[in-house]
């Protein structure tokens, strides 16, 4: 049996005990702790703050990559700030054209809903970027 990354439970566990002896667990507490009192010294939601960190934190034991997508808004909103038509400016125009009337309603609507997802992590990750630094 193996996950979607295609490890066994005995890999994941072998990584789990890796975790447990390198003192990652105590680290992520000192620093979720340390950041948490960071969000409460500049006025931000504690809880909005842990469930970020906990996030980073799931995403760094799964060895998740950054999204391209995400990349392509984040790039975007650095370079010009929210823009009216950033679903323009994400479409796949060669891909785009040779999709049907519905088709096209379908890719946008998706497109859509991805940079909205991709535009709400932007702005938590800006919102604590200053306790990421720590």
């Amino acid at each position: 049996m193996s996950n979607e990354k295609g490890r066994t439970l005995r890999e994941e566990a072998r990584l789990a005990k890796q975790r447990v002896k390198s003192g990652f667990w105590t680290k992520c507490e000192e620093d979720f702790t340390e950041k948490k009192e960071k969000a409460r010294e500049h006025g931000l939601n504690e809880s909005k703050a842990g469930r970020f960190f906990k996030t980073q934190v799931e995403t760094k034991i799964e060895g998740k990559k950054e999204d391209n997508f995400y990349l392509r808004v984040k790039e975007m909103l650095l370079s010009q700030g929210e823009v009216s038509d950033a679903i323009g400016r994400l479409t796949d125009r060669e891909y785009y054209d040779t999709l049907s009337y519905e088709e096209k309603q379908r890719y946008t609507l998706t497109l859509s809903e991805k940079y909205l997802r991709a535009l709400e992590r932007f702005r938590e990750e800006c919102e604590f970027d200053c306790l990421s630094n720590v």
